[in-house]
């Protein structure tokens, strides 16, 4: 079942901040997943709108999925000289942590979901920009490129934080990336030190942001362990189709892929809930040093 658009106001942002909830309609105990979107060109796809192939899985799954639409959707349509715009980077961290400052508000919104949640096993998941909001979150920090603030949002609440092909590190930028988006070239993953599972596509290059080769798996190279590095094989940034079902923007459509990494995020995430869980070593044995494999998987302590 899906609940939407909640509407909460939230001080100093611009809008209030609109959320829609996706949850199974039977069960209890049930796990929270965070969504954050990313920016991209569409109008609806980038807010509590999109990501439906992930937000229909993991629902089934068993999850309750929360998604809010960041400043940065073009389905605001909010001003381009508004301080931080475009991407209204340090609003979005902002926006998840309010979230669970008020997820008691949240589920009690939704008819029928009162006593059914576990709220102490949350995971994030952000995909291209939502990536770099939940590497803030897992404790990545950003120098503010007006003020020179060191931003620190480590939020410790997430167990479980998952990011898709999110911006690489500063040194492989190029100069146009430097110049409409400095915060990428703030950005300092070595703070980051939540355990974390970073997912790259090994085909996701952009010569706007960077030249590099798997540029967006600098997120686990560059940051202190425990860490888990998923590369899926061929994908491209929207990793077989996962911001919306038949999306213009999906370069590599792929159904099987997109199953590939909802079911690979969800092994990560349930072994995170639960240490006994065999499910992500189960994974690493399907998919590494396998003939015709999707992906693969490296782990750092």
């Amino acid at each position: 079942m899906s609940f939407g658009p909640i509407i909460l106001t939230v001080a100093g942002r611009h809008v209030d901040l609109e959320l829609k909830v996706a949850a199974p309609a039977s069960g209890k105990n049930l796990p929270i997943i965070l969504l954050s979107h990313g920016h991209g060109a569409s109008n609806f796809l980038s807010s509590y709108r999109g990501y439906g192939p992930i937000v229909d899985f993991f629902a089934a799954a068993g999850f309750v999925v929360i998604q809010p639409t960041h400043q940065n959707s073009k389905a605001l349509g909010l001003s381009s000289s508004l301080p931080e715009a475009p991407l209204f980077w340090s609003s979005r961290p902002a926006d998840m942590s309010f979230i669970l400052d008020h997820l008691d508000e949240i589920i009690f919104t939704v008819p029928g979901l009162s006593g059914r949640v576990d709220e102490t096993k949350i995971a994030a998941i952000g995909h291209s920009l939502g990536g770099h909001t939940v590497a803030m979150l897992a404790g990545m920090e950003v120098k503010h490129p007006t003020t020179g603030e060191i931003m620190n949002l480590t939020e410790p609440r997430i167990k479980a934080p998952v990011l898709i092909g999110l911006p690489g590190g500063p040194d492989g930028l190029t100069g146009a990336a430097r110049h409409h988006y400095p915060v990428l070239a703030a950005s300092d993953f070595s703070t980051m030190i939540l355990p974390s599972l970073i997912v790259n596509g090994d085909k996701d290059k952009n010569p706007m942001f960077s030249d590099l080769d798997n540029w967006r798996a600098d997120a686990y190279y560059q940051s202190p362990g425990p860490k888990d590095l998923l590369t899926v094989f061929g994908a491209e940034h929207i990793f077989g189709g996962i911001s919306g079902y038949d999306a213009l923007e999906t370069s590599d459509e792929n159904p099987e892929r997109v199953a590939f990494v909802c079911e690979t995020i969800l092994s990560y995430i349930r072994s995170t809930f639960d240490p006994t869980d065999q499910s992500w070593e189960q994974a690493k044995k399907n998919l590494n040093g396998v003939q015709g494999a999707l992906g693969s998987i490296d782990s750092k302590l």
